[in-house]
């Protein structure tokens, strides 16, 4: 579609197609419903965001930080949270007032150049993103029914079916598929934290962030990966998106009210996400940490580990089965991501089987290999690896989000309030350092990747 230069609304370029046509302002919302209606209405769109939080990336660095420090890093952990929060709420407000998703605004607002380096980094970010998911079900499939990894990567290029039967279906399926699978998450990890028994002192102790983080370069390496697991890129495109599938009133009293109820939906999902990543990380403190176990970072060994030491078969099997649940979850958050992302920088169209297709496939080929010539060890690596990734690009969607939510030519009244946007810049600033200081550790860190 030809680009039309636009005047007088901050954005260089005028918006030409909504996001995600085909579900664009599908889901009613009654102008009169009461307050819960309404928020029913409006619950969806946040869980297919906190998906994204609780994917098998994550897993792999909560057993790592588990495992290695305890409980110390559920501080990160709760951090990563809050900043995800916040982020989500920017991106909502940005879908909402704008009509644009994060990729629509920066290819109207920055020029060629610019926008197709930014694309260019997404996608690479949702690349890692999809391997993790990969390697994660593959794994899954591996522990659950013996078949083999290499064979379990390539079976996972099957889902795209299930996804396009879903979309086919109407966006409602999907929210209502992706929240039974949170809940089925949510209860298997619930039922090992109860089989662990952890001490509850020393889990809120955990919650106290503390200097060694920042000092101590392994454990820094591993905060790293929790935040890039947590806080995902794609995830900030995906929810200014999916935001607009809801027909609200385009008026300024409806805008707020969508805005309101946006806000909530997200902050209520991502808390379900909190939970599912700490008990990860408590699991792995309570079961292996404090039984000298401290460098259980794979999938596969925390699940031989898991029965033996807490004394009941069924913890491996509801371990195993989460992960496939977890795994399944995020291809459907995957391929949306990934459609909105070509279409927003791009303006172009593909169906949503071969979008999804192309990215499995970029993410299917270090998968073979890695399982191929490295087994379990080299995917698990990968995996940890995948998440650091995902943290360096975060920079790159974080400042653009908070840089357009704060300008008022572009939101009007709906600009971020000046302690939103102090907050939100505090989030990007701690976003660059920490990445800042990793790359000054750069060997070193690259010689823990590989075992050292």
């Amino acid at each position: 579609m030809r680009e039309q230069l636009s005047t007088g609304d901050g954005w260089r370029l005028q918006r030409t197609s909504p996001s995600l046509p085909e579900s664009h302002r599908t889901v009613l919302i009654a102008p009169g419903a009461g307050f819960w209606r309404k928020l029913l209405a409006f619950s969806g769109p946040g869980y297919l965001v906190a998906v994204g939080y609780m994917d098998p990336g994550n897993w792999a660095t909560d057993l790592a930080g588990g495992s290695a420090f305890g409980y110390s890093l559920l501080s990160i952990i709760l951090l990563s949270n809050l900043m995800a929060i916040l982020l989500q709420a920017l991106c909502a407000r940005l879908g909402i007032v704008t009509g644009r998703d994060l990729a629509q605004a920066c290819r109207d607002h920055y020029s060629r150049p610019v926008s197709f380096g930014l694309w260019i980094l997404c996608e690479l970010a949702i690349s890692a993103c999809d391997l993790a998911e990969v390697i994660g079900s593959a794994i899954a499939l591996n522990l659950l029914f013996g078949i083999p990894i290499v064979f379990g990567v390539c079976i996972t290029a099957l889902d795209v079916l299930a996804v396009l039967y879903l979309q086919n279906k109407g966006f409602r399926y999907i929210e209502a598929l992706v929240v039974v699978l949170i809940l089925t998450i949510g209860g298997c990890f619930l039922l090992e934290i109860i089989f662990a028994k952890p001490n509850l002192a020393d889990v809120f102790a955990g919650f106290v962030p503390t200097s060694q983080i920042v000092t101590h370069r392994e454990m820094l390496y591993i905060a790293i990966g929790i935040l890039g697991a947590t806080v995902m890129p794609h995830n900030l495109y995906l929810h200014s998106s999916v935001v607009q599938t809801r027909k609200y009133e385009q008026t300024s009293a409806g805008k707020s009210e969508a805005i309101k109820f946006a806000t909530i939906d997200s902050s209520v999902a991502l808390m379900f996400a909190l939970f599912i990543n700490a008990a990860i990380l408590i699991i792995a403190a309570a079961t292996f940490h404090n039984h000298g176990q401290h460098r259980v970072a794979e999938i596969q060994e925390a699940y031989k580990l898991l029965s033996p030491m807490l004394g009941l078969p069924v913890a491996s099997a509801l371990f195993a089965f989460a992960l496939l649940a977890s795994g399944q979850n995020s291809t459907l958050t995957g391929t949306l991501a990934g459609q909105i992302v070509m279409e927003g920088f791009l303006n172009i169209r593909l169906r949503p089987w071969l979008r999804r297709l192309i990215t499995r496939l970029i993410a299917i080929v270090p998968a073979v290999i890695a399982a191929a010539f490295f087994g379990a060890t080299g995917t698990a690596k990968l995996l940890l690896l995948s998440q650091v990734v995902l943290s360096m690009q975060l920079a790159f969607a974080v400042i653009p989000l908070v840089l357009f939510t704060s300008d008022r030519r572009k939101m009007g009244k709906f600009a971020s309030p000046g302690w939103l946007q102090a907050l939100a810049w505090v989030v990007a600033a701690t976003i660059v350092a920490l990445n800042v200081k990793y790359l000054a550790d750069w060997s070193g860190l690259t010689a823990l990747v590989a075992g050292k």
